[in-house]
Formats: C-alpha cells, sequence, structure tokens
C-alpha cells in the first residue's frame, strides 16, 4: 500500500549526488546509498516547514513532505521512473516509522493533476458535457455538478428589470451570460480588444504580424557546388521503353478510332461580295450584326422615259422653288428619247456621301417583334347564347307626344308605362298593347317621372320647373277614397314651420286633384323609397327629404361637396347614395353619419343605378364611360366600360335578372350581364350583349332614357324623337 500510494518524481527532479544529500545547506551522509543507484536533490522549500531539532524528527519529516510532493506528479510518467528507485534514495540515513504513521500519512494526500493551462486552473461547474441545454428548460436545475448535485437555475430578471440595470451599470456592456455555467461574466479590457480585432478580421494578438519578411534557413554564400555531386543517371540518355510502349498503344487506339481528332475547318474559296451578313449561317464573336437599311428603289417618274403624267408643268416646277427645302421634291422628273442621251447625275456624289454620313452617325438597334394573336388578349367570356334572354329586337313602339320623351318608368306589376315629354304632358300607357290610358296636360316641360313602389298606391311623381306633382292614377278603384285622402294638404298653421316654408310650400292641385309642391329651384329628379312613404327630391343646391304623410320636409343633416346631379335609395337598407358631378356619396340615414365616397374619375357624372343586392353600383358619366363599383373593394372603380361616344344619358339595373343597361345620346342603348356572386372571393362578372339601334337623331339628342321591365327582361328606351321603344327576347 504505501508503495502504491506514491508517485513517482520527474526526470529533471532526479540529479546524481555523490555519497551524501544536502539539507538546508548542510550535509548528510548516506552510509545505505548503493552503488549505481542516483538519489533525488530535494528543494529548500520542501524543508521549509521544519525546525532545526532532532534529526530523526527532521528525516521523518522530509520523508513525508517528499511523498507529498511525489503525488502531484501525473500517473502517465510511471514507465519513466521507477518508484523503488525514489523510495530507496530518500530511506537512507532515515529512520523508519510506524505503520500506523505512514497510513494517516498516506489518507491525507489527495491527488491533483497539473496543467501547464491557465484555464485548466479551474474546471468547469457543470458538468453535462455535450447534452443539449434545451433538455433542461422545463427543469428547475440546470445541470450537476462534480459532487452530483443539482445546479439550481437563478431567476432571470424581466426585461425592464434588466433594462433599468443596465442603464445604471457602466459596464453592462462588458458583460454576457454564460448558458451552461448559467452565470454572468464580465469580459476585460484584453478580451474586448480581441473580439474587436476579430470583428473587423484582424490576427487575434496585436503582436501577430502576417507580413513578417521570409526567413531563408538555407546559406548561399560561398556554395560554389551543388547540393548533390552525384553523376547524371543512365536512364537520362537512353530512350524510354515505357514511353514507346505507351505511343504504340495511342497509335492503335487511333487506328482503331477509339480517339478522333476535330478536322479543321475548311475556309470557302468564294464569297458573296455584295451578300447581306444577316443571312448568313456564320454567326461572327461580339456584337450582333445590324443590316443598314435599304434605300428606295426607284419608280416610274425616276425612269429615263417616263409617262407625261409624271412630269411636272412650268408652273409646278416654279412652285417648288417657293416651299421650303425640307418639303422640296428632291427629284424632277424629265424625259430623254434614248438612254444614250441621259446625262450624268449631278447629285450623285452628294447622295452618296449623305448615305455613308447617315450610315456612321445613326445608331441603330435590333428590335425583337413579338407576334401575338390579338384575340389571345382577350378575356374569356361565356357565350351570348348561355347568357339569354335578354332584349335584343324592338317589339313595340309608344307614338304621341310631339316633343323628346324625357323620362319613364313602369309600376311595380309592369303592366303600365309612364312617360314625360318636353310637350308638357305626362301620358299613362298599357304595355301589352301600347294604348294611351290617360293624359296629364301640365303645361311645362317635364324632366322626370317617378312611380310609387307600393302596388296598393298608384301614385304618379312628376317634377317639371319649381314643381313637383303628386298624381293620382286612378288605376286602383278600391283605393281611390284613401288616395285622394292622402293627397289632400291643409294649409299649415304652425309657427314653427314657417321657416320650412321658404324653401317648399306644398298646395292642392285641384285641377287633377292632387298635389303640388313648388321649390325655390328647378328640380331635376324624384326618386321615391322602398316602402313608398317618403320619396327624395334633387335641386342644383340641396337635397330635400319630403314625407308624403305630413306636408313639411325633412332637409338632409349632411354637407354636400358639390352640387347633386342624382339621388337614389339603398334597395334593402336605410343607405342614401348622392351623386355630385365628381363623385358619389353614401350616407347612413339612421346613424345620421357619412359614410364612404366613390371616386369615378370621369369628366361629369350623369346617373347612377344600384344592383338589387345593394353592394354593386353602377354609374354613367357625360364622356361616355361607365363604372362599376364594388362597395366591398374599393371605393374606385372595379370596371370601367368605355361603350358610347357620346354623353350616357341614364343606367339601369334589372331586378330580377342579371342585366344592366345604359343609353346615350349617341342613339343606342347597351345591354350588358352583371352576375354578382355570393362568394365575395370571385369578381362580378360583366359581359357586354347587345347594341339596341331604332332611335333618330333629334339636334343632337338620342335616347334620353331607359328602365327595365319589373318581372319580364324587357328595356324600355325613350328617345329625343318623341318615341317610346319596348325591347324584347
Amino acid at each position: 500500500m504505501k508503495k502504491e500510494g506514491r508517485k513517482k518524481l520527474k526526470d529533471e527532479d532526479l540529479k546524481p549526488v555523490e555519497k551524501e544529500d544536502v539539507v538546508n545547506g548542510k550535509e548528510v551522509p548516506s552510509d545505505s546509498e548503493d552503488d549505481g543507484v542516483e538519489s533525488p536533490v530535494v528543494s529548500d522549500d520542501d524543508y521549509g516547514s521544519f525546525s532545526e531539532g532532532d534529526d530523526s524528527s527532521r528525516n521523518s519529516d522530509s520523508e513525508s513532505e517528499s511523498g507529498s510532493e511525489q503525488s502531484e506528479f501525473s500517473e502517465d510518467e510511471d514507465d519513466e521512473n521507477p518508484i523503488n528507485e525514489a523510495e530507496g534514495d530518500l530511506s537512507d540515513g532515515v529512520d523508519d516509522h510506524s505503520e500506523g504513521d505512514q497510513s494517516a500519512s498516506e489518507d491525507s494526500r489527495e491527488v491533483v493533476d497539473e496543467s501547464d493551462s491557465s484555464e485548466d486552473e479551474v474546471g468547469p461547474r457543470n458538468t453535462i458535457g455535450d447534452v443539449p441545454l434545451e433538455w433542461y428548460n422545463e427543469e428547475e436545475h440546470i445541470g450537476y455538478d462534480v459532487a452530483g448535485k443539482k445546479i439550481k437555475k437563478k431567476e432571470r430578471l424581466d426585461k425592464l428589470d434588466s433594462f433599468l440595470a443596465r442603464t445604471d451599470d457602466s459596464n453592462s456592456w462588458r458583460k454576457i451570460t454564460d448558458d451552461i455555467e448559467d452565470e454572468e461574466v464580465e469580459l476585460t479590457k484584453e478580451e474586448t480588444k480581441l473580439i474587436r480585432r476579430l470583428l473587423k478580421g484582424h490576427a487575434p494578438h496585436a503582436d501577430f504580424d502576417p507580413h513578417a519578411p521570409y526567413v531563408d534557413w538555407f546559406a548561399w554564400d560561398g556554395a560554389k557546388h551543388p547540393l548533390s555531386n552525384a553523376p547524371e543517371p543512365k536512364r537520362r540518355f537512353i530512350p524510354s521503353k515505357w514511353e514507346s510502349k505507351k505511343v504504340v498503344k495511342y497509335i492503335r487506339a487511333i487506328r482503331k478510332g477509339l480517339i478522333t481528332f476535330d478536322k479543321p475547318k475548311e475556309q470557302p474559296r468564294f464569297y458573296n461580295l455584295w451578300g447581306d451578313e444577316s443571312s448568313s449561317n456564320e454567326k461572327g464573336h461580339g456584337l450582333s450584326y445590324i443590316p443598314a437599311p435599304k434605300t428606295k428603289l426607284p419608280g416610274h417618274d425616276e425612269s429615263y422615259n417616263p409617262s407625261l403624267e409624271y412630269i411636272p408643268t412650268q408652273e409646278e416646277i416654279s412652285g417648288y422653288q417657293l416651299m421650303f427645302e425640307e418639303d422640296r421634291p428632291k427629284f424632277i422628273p424629265k424625259r430623254f428619247t434614248s438612254l444614250r442621251s441621259v446625262p450624268a447625275y449631278e447629285k450623285s456624289v452628294r447622295e452618296t456621301f449623305d448615305r455613308c454620313l447617315d450610315l456612321y452617325l445613326c445608331p441603330r438597334a435590333r428590335k425583337k417583334r413579338i407576334n401575338i394573336d390579338p384575340e389571345s388578349l382577350k378575356p374569356k367570356l361565356p357565350s351570348r347564347k348561355d347568357l339569354k334572354p335578354y332584349p335584343t329586337t324592338c317589339y313595340l313602339e309608344y307614338k304621341g307626344h310631339k316633343g323628346p320623351v324625357s323620362s319613364i318608368c313602369t309600376d311595380t306589376s309592369g303592366q303600365y308605362i309612364a312617360s314625360g315629354s318636353h310637350d308638357g304632358s305626362v301620358r299613362l300607357w298599357e304595355v301589352e298593347t301600347g294604348r294611351c290610358i290617360k293624359i296629364w296636360e301640365l303645361g311645362e316641360p317635364v324632366k322626370h317621372v317617378a312611380w310609387n313602389p307600393l302596388p296598393e298606391l298608384p301614385i304618379l311623381a312628376v317634377s317639371m320647373g319649381h314643381d313637383v306633382f303628386l298624381l293620382d292614377t286612378g288605376l286602383e278603384k278600391e283605393e281611390h277614397k284613401m288616395i285622394s285622402d292622402l293627397l289632400h294638404v291643409e294649409t299649415p298653421t304652425s309657427p314653427d314651420e314657417s321657416e320650412t316654408a321658404v324653401s317648399v310650400s306644398w298646395s292642392q292641385y285641384d285641377k287633377y286633384e292632387g298635389i303640388r309642391i313648388t321649390h325655390f329651384k328647378s328640380v331635376s329628379s324624384v326618386e321615391w323609397h322602398r316602402k313608398g312613404d317618403y320619396f327624395s327630391t334633387v335641386m342644383p343646391a340641396d337635397i330635400l327629404f319630403i314625407l308624403t304623410s305630413s306636408a313639411f320636409p325633412i332637409k338632409l343633416p349632411f354637407k354636400l361637396h358639390g352640387l347633386p346631379v342624382s339621388s337614389t335609395f339603398h334597395p334593402t337598407r336605410s343607405i342614401f347614395f348622392v351623386s355630385t358631378k365628381k363623385n358619389v356619396r353614401v350616407y347612413d340615414l339612421v346613424k345620421k353619419k357619412f359614410i364612404k365616397k366613390l371616386e369615378a374619375g370621369v369628366r361629369e357624372i350623369s346617373s347612377i343605378s344600384i344592383h338589387p343586392g345593394g353592394d354593386n353600383v353602377i354609374v354613367g358619366s357625360k364622356d361616355g364611360k361607365l363604372c362599376w363599383f364594388d362597395m366591398d373593394l374599393s371605393s374606385k372603380p372595379y370596371k370601367v366600360l368605355r361603350s358610347h361616344n357620346k354623353d350616357i344619358t341614364n343606367v339601369a339595373f334589372h331586378r330580377n335578372y342579371p342585366l344592366f343597361a345604359s343609353c346615350s345620346d349617341d342613339s343606342t342603348a347597351y345591354v350588358f350581364h352583371g352576375m354578382v356572386y355570393s362568394d365575395l372571393n370571385q369578381n362580378p362578372l360583366i359581359v357586354p350583349l347587345e347594341i339596341l339601334h331604332g332611335h333618330r337623331d333629334t339636334n343632337g339628342r338620342g335616347v334620353l332614357d331607359c328602365k327595365f321591365h319589373p318581372r319580364q327582361p324587357w328595356l324600355f328606351t325613350a328617345g329625343a324623337d318623341s318615341v317610346i321603344k319596348l325591347f324584347c327576347h
């Protein structure tokens, strides 16, 4: 046990001493030393702790101290110095102690591995090795120390506390977190300098010179002879047999055709001197050749004997002198009797020089022409046969007005149609027969007519000049008493209502048993609400809501930016659309607030119509453009259709069929297929179907109004030629 616990000394620590040891400057005899055995010399530091006392105690203490010194050496040196040599040298001249003292001294020794590196002096606290740290994310510890105890995780500061701590600490930028040891490490100045040098791409140490001068380790001075003065070998003067075999092998492979060579290109003996290089198969290196533009071939006027029609007269020749040089013809034809009498062309040198100058100075570029079929650029639309029914031909004409028909409107059932004309009359027609049932002579040009949407209240609203008339059509005999009560107005007596009476005045119209509403400006249009209990009138200065149940108007509680052109109600919701000359403004009547503005981007808006679903709007303009708006998509037009050459007078949606139409002053009406899908991801499908002709142009005006039949795919058009046409499928 005593031999196994001890360590061997290093070779450099074992020095030969002849017959005596030196301890603290004193010679110690070694009588028991054997011949040929070296004795190690122990340094003064090993005996610094001894006191000058008894030699035996001094020797025993030196033996234990030397044992502890030997235990510090690594076990890898066991093969170099045997343990017996060290024990024999140190045991000479020293008394042996008891076995108990030796076992106690051996237990007190600690084995420590030495290393030359300063980093290995303090070992890592965490001993998990190459185990990923992610395995300890859900654990309370981060690893184990040398004793096998768990290393608890430290509490991390939140971002706010860590930020405050960094602001208070001026050296916070030097601190980094060691994830394995779970502790903060502060970098020294030398380490920060080393990191900066590495980030810049320099050497880690500043004293390292990457461009040190080359050191030639061979001394060339006085070297007159080569390194080897051996004679040249014989193989350098004799042909190689191995090379000859290799050459024969290649010759056989060439003869068999296993090895082939590229044949040299044959140079053509002849070439086309006046040919075009662009047509040749040989492609030159560098820039591609661009041929020069060819000159214009001579015509009949440049012949030596042209016809008499090509020869100008003397007046024409004198007129050429008065023209600008750029416009003057460069060649004047002349007639010669024979080719021999044709003189040399006096401008040949000048034109050749100009030609060469153009070729030299004018740059040329090659443009690749792409042949694209125009039909492939058109969108793939469904066939018109699959989109039937839609109006195509004129089925019936309604004649009777003496002036242009400005407005038409159908009732809810579709049996009757009302029309207003510039001749000051309003006519009621039967749709299927074309018979005129009733006529109202009002005396002024009619601008707009609108039928009440309720079938039990067949009331007709007519706008003309400053007045709006509410007339009883008399179609419902059973409801005649109720309608007459509704169209009866009493004189207002309330003082609070005097303010509204200034702008609008209600009065009884006894001539046709109706109501006359007088405005302070001319009324351009009238639109009924879907419930039929109130309607709106449009004037160049304001828009008013007028209740039919009471005789007092309600002003629009919104500020308009621009003069209004037309207005309409939402088909299902309490939303009101007002179109000015440049845009369409949308208002909520219940919440009394502005919703959005639709920007058409046209010269001037003329008409507006709402899809029965309420999410799509079409707008007609006076520059012939029709704009389709998807209110859920954007405030900009989804599609802009440029179909008409002149102003669009009106646009209309069909209530039941996916159809919409537009009429214009070019005496045409366009019918489109407009399918709106319930899927919000699918865009509306717009397909042009038919162009309807038939109206005559009168004083620059064509079709003034168009309306769809409420139940059938029929279209009514009113023209400036005082004719109403019905187009059917």
